[in-house]
């Protein structure tokens, strides 16, 4: 072979060397020249979060060097063994039917001319040619040679023979919320290489609306439509995805049931059809005892990809998945610390490589319904309970969206006083309960006063509640401006207050003593009146007989 013909392999070869950072993932490398049997090593960063390994398919046997110029380059190319050599072969014929590649040196000539659009920021795309060759190396099993196989333990692997590798995640370390990496190719020389793995953990979020604001936490009416976003995120290397299964898992507690036809789906700001694109489950779960514990609401989407470019989006590692829908609180709403929680997850295609799935780290938002405990008793004897005969109305009269409106039974409003539940004291425990209550004002109306007591005016309460940085109830509080009333301390989202009845006073009878001697002197005048007839009847009695 010519000068002139060594030259031009050593400047197809310096090509190779960049084609071959497929994803962008490898380091600038600064070796010295490199001949013979001299090993060096590899260290792989992890992305945020991630904690895999990775497996080494070593592709050709090269001699490595450095020239003048500081241009790393390569030579002497060979294949590393026969069952590499096949494979990629074959991945070539698939993607070029047309090529004749009949040496190692062939083969490289093809990927410097046809490997592109690769970098620092960009992962291979699953139609490539890198892509197709890593997929069928990493298919290749029971080499021969340990040289041609590597393991990284945390990420680093030594000893490694010069020449072209291919590393890929270890599909046995790719746990539930792990994610494995786009094809990593590098230049092993004397010298320590150091790359990035090309991925990221996708995360999901979950926000409740609450006025115009979107959150962690709402307070809502029983019947009441809830709005609830999610937002779900890709991993950066969806390029390299053929096909992209995702899906959002959200569980709601027994208090809130969704609305299977109120969910929408954005890509991108885009909307997304659901026919052919994503499915919607809505599915109750039950306890030990068999009783509904919860709902699940489930959105598949079985290729996210193909969703879409069905609606003309084409996925990035910035793209967003969004979904809104609405979850009605219902009467089995728990008035508890924890509230009404919604929890959601997401399930994501974690190996381009494989089929397996990834769940992300899981988002809550909590929604809340108040309530009072109201316990009637004798003022200035709190140990005396008034059971019966106590009834009170309750109306909304703060400024939100439920002004005016007057509480049932079962917590949901009503438009008029004529409408709404009278609340009766439960005759076991002096106690009313008062369901379905928001953060707001109300005015509490006694419409039936136990016998022998005072009725007490309508008089308002305030119902103010406190949440810490996560959505939790840290603090609930009921004010108040009449000494009838006095609140107590609150159990979960119910707030105990104790109302005060004035018994009633007796008022003076004038005239009892007149009127009583008078009953008296009567019945005297009675007595002696009758004693005297009785004693006349005998007298004439007697004379007769005489």
């Amino acid at each position: 072979m010519s000068m002139s013909k060594n030259i031009a392999r050593l400047a197809v070869t310096a090509g190779l060397t960049a084609a071959l950072s497929f994803g962008g993932v490898m380091a600038p490398v600064t070796m010295a020249f490199a001949e013979g049997d001299a090993n060096g090593s590899v260290t792989i960063g992890k992305a945020l979060g991630n904690d895999t390994e990775f497996k080494g398919y070593k592709i050709f046997d090269a001699d490595v060097a450095k020239d003048e110029n500081g241009q790393t380059l390569v030579s002497n190319i060979a294949w590393a063994n026969d069952k590499v050599e096949a494979a990629v072969k074959e991945a070539i014929r698939e993607f070029d039917k047309d090529t004749n590649i009949a040496t190692a040196q062939d083969a490289a000539d093809w990927i410097s001319k046809n490997v592109m659009h690769t970098g620092k920021t960009t992962s291979v795309a699953s139609d490539s040619a890198a892509y197709k060759i890593a997929a069928a190396v990493a298919k290749v099993t029971d080499l021969n040679d340990p040289s041609d196989l590597a393991a990284t333990s945390n990420g680093v692997a030594n000893n490694l023979s010069h020449g072209y590798w291919l590393f890929v995640t270890d599909a046995h370390t790719v746990a539930d919320t792990k994610t494995a990496t786009a094809p990593i190719f590098a230049v092993i020389g004397d010298e320590a290489v150091s790359i990035t793995e090309k991925t990221s953990i996708p995360t999901v979020d979950k926000q409740v609306r609450e006025g115009d604001v979107w959150g962690k936490v709402s307070d809502s009416q029983i019947g009441e439509k809830i709005e609830y976003k999610l937002i779900g995120t890709v991993a950066d290397n969806i390029d390299t995805f053929a096909t992209y299964k995702y899906k959002f898992q959200d569980h709601l507690s027994v208090g809130l049931k969704a609305d299977k036809d109120s969910v929408a789906v954005t890509i991108d700001d885009k909307t997304v059809k659901p026919a052919g694109n994503y499915s919607v489950q809505v599915e109750d779960t039950y306890d030990e005892s068999n009783n509904v514990a919860g709902h699940d609401l489930t959105i598949s989407f079985d290729d996210l990809k193909a969703a879409a470019k069905a609606s003309n989006v084409t996925l990035t590692k910035t793209s967003k998945v969004v979904v809104t829908y609405k979850a009605e609180l219902t009467s089995d709403a728990e008035y508890t610390t924890t509230g009404n929680t919604n929890k959601v997850e997401l399930v994501y295609s974690n190996n381009p490589m494989a089929s397996g799935t990834g769940t992300s780290t899981p988002k809550e938002v909590t929604d809340y319904v108040f309530g009072l405990d109201i316990t009637k008793v004798e003022q200035g004897n709190q140990d005396k309970k008034l059971v019966a005969g106590f009834k009170v109305k309750v109306v909304n009269i703060g400024d939100s969206k439920s002004a005016g409106k007057w509480l049932k039974n079962d917590g949901t409003l009503v438009g008029t006083k004529e409408e709404a539940s009278e609340f009766l004291t439960d005759n076991a425990n002096g106690k009313v309960f008062i369901p379905g209550l928001v953060e707001g004002t109300y005015e509490i109306a006694e419409t039936t006063t136990p016998s022998g007591y005072n009725t007490i005016a309508p008089f308002q309460i305030s119902v103010t509640p406190t949440y810490d940085e996560n959505g939790k109830l840290t603090k609930l509080a009921v004010s108040e401006k009449v000494e009838e009333v006095t609140p107590g301390a609150a159990n979960g989202s119910v707030m105990p207050i104790t109302i005060e009845n004035e018994k009633g006073s007796g008022l003076p009878l004038t005239g009892l003593n007149g009127v009583t001697f008078t009953w008296i002197a009567g019945g005297a005048v009675l007595c002696i009146g009758v004693a005297h007839l009785i004693r006349s009847r005998k007298q004439a009695e007697e004379s007769e007989q005489e």
